[in-house]
């Protein structure tokens, strides 16, 4: 017996066959191992939503540490922009020390599953405020952040030349929102030759006295999980991210879904989540809150095949 499709079903049938040859033929890293979607639907429709709207449409939110940054490198950790002031040009054991002994007591509450954002929030504003009385403890000179950066083991994820790259080329402004230290994160990508004009960053900034030397950190503190006061706060003051009613966010951590909250009327949302460590205890609410989940992919070439195909002109009718 032969059965009549009814036309009502046919636009369905073909945008579910066009993504189908996208996934493909254009974005075939959508299907990496390490890619996770609960709802690939909804990624389906958000990609070819901001497709077809363009560059000039989009506007990219980014946290740093972990997220444009790599996780680890060969077995072992890469430091974030806090860890790379652990230099002994910088600061003394006794202040490694301490340092090292509050990551050993707040990272596991910063990243454990069981406890609310709520719960962890006071927890990370003492574990930020210890850090930075105990850097501006050590009168860090502002004249010897570089040669740090040019000492540590930083390192940008895979990829990163074309990602920023293609921001560039495509007039896509790039707002990199971190928590860490600002003057140690402008001179990372400063060294890899990536602090280009359409870069901007939200951070904490260090404030130094006429002589060069820390004396403390400007404005309010940020933290994994008050973004969206800064957001608020600063994002949304910028002119260079206006008339952009798209956006792509990569995040490491739940508290980096609240960067896009300074986005007026945005229109569509994608949001990518690293999850690098304790993928067993934390992957189901990282599924429940990211768009499209990376696990330990410490490459960047699901964001670089998304903005491939959302700036391209190739398809867009």
């Amino acid at each position: 017996m032969i059965y009549h499709i009814p036309s009502i079903y046919t636009p369905v049938r073909s945008v579910l066959a066009i993504w189908h040859q996208l996934t493909k033929a254009e974005i075939p890293e959508l299907a990496k191992c390490s890619v996770l979607m609960r709802e690939r639907s909804r990624v389906e429709e958000t990609i070819y939503a901001m497709q077809r709207a363009g560059a000039g449409s989009l506007q990219v939110i980014s946290d740093f540490d972990m997220t444009l940054t790599r996780f680890a490198h060969n077995g072992k950790r890469v430091p974030t922009t806090h860890n790379i002031l652990d230099n002994q040009l910088l600061i003394d054991e006794d202040c490694t020390k301490k340092m090292r002994e509050l990551l050993n007591t707040y990272y596991p509450i910063e990243i454990d599953a069981s406890r609310t954002a709520e719960e962890k929030l006071p927890l990370m504003v003492e574990w930020w405020t210890k850090v930075h009385k105990l850097l501006i403890s050590q009168r860090i000179r502002k004249d010897m952040l570089a040669q740090a950066v040019r000492e540590s083991s930083a390192m940008l994820r895979d990829g990163y030349k074309v990602f920023f790259d293609r921001l560039t080329e495509q007039q896509v402004p790039l707002l990199i929102f971190s928590a860490g230290v600002g003057d140690v994160l402008e001179e990372v990508i400063r060294q890899n030759h990536v602090f280009l004009p359409n870069v901007h960053v939200i951070s904490n900034y260090m404030d130094f006295d006429q002589t060069g030397v820390l004396r403390a950190f400007k404005g309010q503190l940020i933290h994994t999980f008050n973004k969206r006061e800064g957001a608020l706060s600063h994002a949304a003051g910028l002119r260079a991210l206006q008339g952009r009613p798209n956006v792509l966010l990569l995040g490491d951590s739940l508290g980096d879904l609240t960067m896009a909250d300074g986005v007026s009327q945005h229109q569509n949302l994608l949001t990518i989540g690293f999850l690098n460590d304790q993928v067993d205890e934390r992957k189901e609410s990282y599924m429940n809150s990211f768009d499209i989940v990376l696990v330990k992919d410490e490459t960047m070439d699901v964001p670089n095949a998304i903005l491939r195909y959302i700036t391209s002109s190739r398809y867009r009718k």
